[in-house]
């Protein structure tokens, strides 16, 4: 039940949180350096691999020595223009230390409410997987407004596993899963280590257990992310981005983490689930 080795195709997400300092802000380019080996060793494996990465706004905001956080639009997106820059200019030449390709996806809201679009989006990622190139997405935050936004990256790697046909979708965020309870107020919190289904009394929990709120994405927006996922037949996986080495011991053996079982519904279809939930 939770052995990824037959998985021929991953999207990994990881939120601004855990790549970079608190404290300064800056980024933390040995646990970058971790995840790019750690992406590149399951590409090597056979398996097709997408990043969903967060961070431009923040990498922006340091290159132009911005003390707080944005508050405008406007500024966000100036952020997030030099950001995705740098970003991508540091995931190119880390993908190339280990002789792997990197390329970039912007997307937003619009790019799967359009069939034209969406389409083009798909064929497109299709091509970098044929030609072996590692996809890294990322919400368009430069021209993006409120109603084109996603809302998190959790969800948009759920959208993009969906879109992409992927078979596993993996959460790297700052809490180990889902808990029967917050674990921080309740020493006796077990993680739940499979999810068969969503049902009520897994919402429950989830509120009940929302672990760290760093960034967009609370576990609501990861039980939100864990149905778009499972509705469309992806296995996804919430663990802990401490040690971005959990990613091989996915695929070699036992790891601590959540694991939702694909659920898959013919009738689920994606563009229509975020015009009618997401506005």
């Amino acid at each position: 039940m939770r052995n990824f080795k037959s998985k021929k195709r991953v999207v990994v997400k990881i939120g601004s949180s855990s790549l970079h300092y608190p404290e300064t802000g800056s980024l933390n380019f040995t646990k970058l350096e971790r995840l790019v080996r750690e992406l590149c060793d399951i590409r090597n494996r056979g398996i097709d691999v997408c990043l969903v990465s967060s961070g431009a706004i923040a990498v922006g905001r340091k290159a132009m020595g911005l003390t707080e956080r944005p508050k405008t639009i406007s500024t966000k997106q100036a952020c997030a223009a030099v950001g995705q820059a740098r970003l991508m200019m540091t995931y190119q030449k880390m993908f190339a230390e280990y002789h792997q390709t990197a390329g970039q996806v912007l997307m937003t809201k619009g790019t799967m409410l359009n069939n034209v679009s969406r389409k083009n989006a798909q064929n497109t990622f299709e091509e970098l997987f044929r030609l072996g190139v590692i996809p890294i997405v990322n919400e368009n935050d430069t021209v993006s407004t409120y109603e084109m936004q996603f809302g998190d990256n959790d969800t948009l790697s759920a959208i993009v596993s969906s879109l992409v046909g992927a078979d596993l979708l993996i959460l790297l965020s700052d809490i180990d899963g889902l808990y029967t309870d917050d674990p921080h107020k309740n020493p006796g919190a077990r993680l739940i280590e499979v999810v068969e289904e969503l049902d009520e009394s897994v919402l429950q929990m989830a509120k009940d257990s929302t672990g760290s709120d760093v960034g967009t994405g609370g576990m609501a927006t990861k039980l939100t992310a864990a149905r778009i996922a499972t509705l469309s037949g992806v296995d996804m996986v919430i663990a802990n981005a401490k040690d971005v080495g959990i990613l091989h011991e996915m695929f070699e053996g036992p790891f601590r983490g959540t694991t939702f079982l694909a659920n898959w519904n013919e009738d689920f279809y994606i563009a229509d689930y975020i015009e009618e939930s997401m506005g």
